[in-house]
């Protein structure tokens, strides 16, 4: 089942549909603008922007088919702005103008965090992290793993992980700060 989370305030209303519909609106949007096969098992989001704008339907092209791919829709600290994620891959849309669209990088995204008090849409990938704040992409951390980033807790501003090491074949514990992005690992 896709994720639905509104942590944060958003003035827009989005319906995750289980099949494109047949008679589909006069707004119709592809993420991304270029994809082959964007259709097979894209996920499909009717967007209602706003009360008074014209609803529009975003067909996500799907990532991965792996069920520990997150797929969903998330509100994002820009109440204008919508996250959907589809299979791992991840898109940010203006609601008010959907032809504005940023993929993130990681491919997949293999979590998503609403953090409230930091006011943060965070992006967990294999290797790193990526927080999104209200004015588009706030950080992105250096390395944190070889393989796998776990995140562990958050405590204010700290959050701590876990990143597995390929050189001593062990987890490494880190620890990000939330507003820079900058991290500290054991023993450095």
């Amino acid at each position: 089942m896709p994720t639905v989370d509104f942590t944060f305030a958003h003035e827009w209303s989005a319906e995750i549909l289980p099949e494109r519909p047949y008679k589909l609106p006069r707004q119709w949007f592809f993420y991304p603008r270029y994809a082959e096969e964007v259709e097979r098992g894209a996920l499909e989001v009717m967007v209602q922007p706003a009360p008074s704008a014209e609803p529009f339907l975003g067909t996500f092209a799907l990532g991965f088919s792996d069920p520990l791919a997150p797929s969903g829709v998330w509100s994002c600290p820009d109440p204008q702005w919508l996250c959907a994620v589809s299979g791992g891959y991840a898109f940010l849309v203006n609601t008010l103008k959907p032809e504005e669209f940023t993929q993130v990088e990681f491919r997949p995204v293999l979590e998503v965090r609403a953090l409230r008090e930091q006011q943060l849409l965070l992006f967990a990938g294999h290797y790193a992290l990526i927080a999104w704040g209200a004015r588009g992409k706030a950080w992105e951390t250096a390395r944190l793993s070889s393989e796998g980033v776990q995140i562990t807790g958050i405590e204010g501003r700290w959050l701590h992980g876990l990143g597995w090491d390929m050189m001593t074949d062990r987890d490494v514990p880190f620890t990000v700060d939330l507003e820079t992005g900058e991290h500290t690992s054991e023993g450095g």
